[in-house]
């Protein structure tokens, strides 16, 4: 399966900061590139940490170093985008430094960026499942499983003979570039579906 990279999406002229940096000269850093946040490196430019509007807003220091949240979580440029995106999300940050194998500064990647990984018609996402995941990784017929995508949300519906296969279409599937979810409607011979029992307390509804 082919995946959209970091490397892809990323900035590659970067605006760093040294933890020596005083606190006005960061503040006119962002200003003048107008960017809410920006890493900061060591002078081998290994990312240390990450300095931002807000932690300017929210912290008082004389230096980079008392006001920047570290240690900074990194992504490597041949990673896949959509993972990343995942990442920022679960974060909930807005940037991320992009490193080499030596964890050194080689750009930054921001949501804007990483939003357009989710910018994908349904009908490609669903040609992409079928084509790739189903076909080529999993060897199977393209039209094996019923794939419905509504607003990056697939659906997956059919059988299956193990549960792995399931298991595996529905990790392949979320991998796939502009995919916000996966419902598992999957089955597989002898599995029986049960249903999520309802709170203590709550009666079925009445027929009729």
């Amino acid at each position: 399966m082919k995946h959209l990279k970091v490397g892809g999406l990323m900035t590659d002229d970067v605006v760093s900061a040294l933890p020596a940096m005083s606190f006005r000269d960061v503040a006119k850093l962002l200003a003048e590139h107008d960017i809410t946040g920006l890493p900061v490196v060591d002078t081998d430019d290994h990312v240390i940490g990450v300095v931002s509007a807000s932690d300017l807003l929210a912290r008082r220091a004389l230096t980079v170093r008392g006001v920047m949240s570290a240690p900074a979580v990194t992504v490597h440029a041949e990673e896949a985008a959509a993972d990343a995106a995942r990442l920022m999300a679960r974060l909930g940050v807005e940037r991320l430094p992009v490193v080499d194998e030596e964890e050194r500064l080689v750009g930054i990647v921001t949501r804007r960026d990483l939003l357009r990984v989710f910018l994908r018609p349904d009908p490609e996402i669903r040609r992409r499942i079928r084509d790739e995941v189903l076909a080529d990784a999993m060897d199977l017929p393209p039209d094996a499983i019923d794939v419905h995508v509504l607003d990056g949300v697939v659906t997956l519906a059919g059988r299956l003979r193990r549960r792995s296969q399931a298991s595996m279409l529905r990790r392949l599937a979320e991998r796939v570039e502009g995919v916000v979810a996966v419902v598992d409607r999957l089955s597989v011979p002898g599995e029986v579906r049960t249903t999520r029992p309802l709170p203590s307390g709550t009666s079925a509804p009445r027929a009729g």
